[in-house]
């Protein structure tokens, strides 16, 4: 963070001021009082477990120069009404005051699945240019954002955001915070329709990462998702599509897949799309994250890189060389044994339970077992019986050799699956994770590739983990 007074922090936040007002806060701003560092903001959160205010001292003890707090304590702090919505406000203002010094630029990305793979590719493609700050795992909510953009100093040249929303107005509320000078729209999708209410209530919110631009911002929208490409009309200034589609003004020709589920396509690029005027241009892209569904993403990181001055020919290279950064997200383990693990168990909705079987059975093909081990995808509402049993009967569909159907929320998966097609004992269900592992120890053989697929909330990630934990070539991307 840019280094502020005591007082500076009292009247960015609105808070009262309960130490030495020229105290120097330059250190990062925590909320973990285990990651405070010399001249650190420690904020002290609430939590239904937990509250940051009991672990105040110790982080002063250990460095930190000033406490925001929600009362009055006996360490250096700033008291205000709520401490959330003041670590908001202090990042408002260190944003505001990092672009009246400097061309810092902010990318920010939504969508219903993707962003967290599209930020991480951001951030390669952007950190050549010059200093990127990216936002650690899926920083993407009322307090992950704003201590993202509390990490900018005056050597960021490019802020990249990830903004999630579980309704409509939250995207409004972290525009508000950090309105983008690109704001990148992925898909509108079925994940959290439980807390949405629907489908055009997610495309509305969505919509709110559009109409938050910064003055002179480009929307940055997918035209092969309609609800997405609408979202043109909402949008203040410059719009640039990107897809699949000849109309887009960024897209994916002579689209191919490898049998190890990689994707490679001709990235092609309109006059003026880039910024730039001239002929249309194009160059070769071969993806190392695995999944068809991954074109998505990467044309989407193309297209804000270009719209930020990135060349064609590096945002290609760039592209072709990204690899996963964050874990569970299409994550690929070759083990010894010649079982491939596909770790896809950080998050789950229909759309990217979907994607994932399919990239399952491209990297099967007909010489291995394909294997799902798939759990719960929450949050989906009263939609969600009939989600999962479409799910099931995709597997089928889709001709996956075994289904193991993990914990009594994933059941209408089995469910589906059995009535789609005489299967026996090609699906089994199981309670729990512990009984996933122990049918899997017995079941898995050399060439089976095994997906692990399911919402955080299930826990199946820790069988991802234990899958994984004998591989020793590990790559992937994201799933949700």
């Amino acid at each position: 963070m840019i280094e502020l007074t005591a007082a500076q922090v009292a009247a960015a936040t609105g808070g009262r001021l309960s130490a030495d007002p020229e105290a120097r806060v330059g250190g990062p701003v925590v909320v973990d009082s285990r990651r405070v560092e010399p001249g650190s903001l420690f904020v002290a959160l609430p939590g239904e477990h937990v509250d940051g205010h009991d672990y105040a001292a110790g982080a002063v003890a250990a460095g930190a120069t000033l406490v925001l707090a929600a009362r009055e304590l006996d360490v250096p702090c700033v008291v205000v009404d709520d401490v959330q919505t003041a670590l908001g406000e202090l990042a408002r203002h260190v944003l505001a005051t990092l672009r009246e010094r400097g061309d810092l630029r902010v990318v920010a990305v939504t969508g219903s699945v993707g962003k967290t793979t599209t930020k991480d590719l951001l951030g390669q493609l952007l950190r050549p240019e010059g200093a990127t700050v990216v936002p650690r795992g899926s920083f993407n909510n009322e307090i992950g954002l704003p201590l993202t953009v509390l990490e900018a100093d005056d050597s960021t040249r490019f802020l990249v955001l990830e903004m999630g929303a579980s309704g409509v107005g939250h995207l409004t509320y972290l525009t508000r915070i950090a309105p983008p000078d690109v704001s990148v729209v992925l898909v509108v999708g079925s994940a959290h329709l439980g807390e949405f209410g629907g489908i055009e209530a997610v495309a509305r919110a969505k919509a709110e990462i559009v109409t938050g631009l910064a003055p002179g911002g480009v929307a940055v929208l997918n035209a092969d998702d309609l609800r997405v490409a609408a979202m043109a009309d909402a949008a203040p200034g410059e719009v640039v599509t990107f897809g699949t589609i000849p109309a887009s003004d960024v897209r994916a020709e002579d689209l191919g897949i490898d049998r190890t589920g990689r994707a490679s396509f001709t990235l092609r690029v309109r006059p003026g799309a880039s910024g730039a005027t001239g002929a249309e241009a194009h160059a070769r892209v071969t993806l190392g994250l695995v999944g068809e569904h991954h074109v998505t993403n990467a044309l989407a990181a193309a297209t804000a890189a270009l719209r930020l001055g990135v060349a064609l020919p590096d945002v290609a290279a760039r592209l072709s060389d990204a690899r996963a950064l964050s874990p569970h997200r299409m994550q690929v383990t070759e083990r010894p044994d010649g079982v491939t693990v596909i770790d896809d168990s950080y998050n789950a909705n229909p759309d990217s339970m979907r994607a994932a079987l399919k990239a399952l059975a491209v990297m099967a093909g007909r010489d291995r077992r394909s294997v799902a081990v798939l759990g719960e995808m929450l949050e989906l509402g009263e939609d969600s019986r009939v989600a999962h049993d479409d799910i099931g009967r995709l597997v089928v569909r889709l001709n996956v050799k075994l289904l193991v159907v993990v914990g009594e929320g994933a059941g209408g998966i089995h469910d589906g699956a059995t009535q789609e097609g005489s299967w026996g004992d090609e699906t089994r269900f199981v309670p729990d994770v512990e009984a996933a592992s122990a049918l899997l120890r017995d079941e898995l053989r050399e060439g089976d590739v095994v997906l692990v697929k399911a919402s955080n909330g299930s826990g199946l990630w820790r069988l991802g983990d234990e899958l994984a934990a004998a591989g020793a070539d590990t790559s992937g991307g994201d799933g949700a």
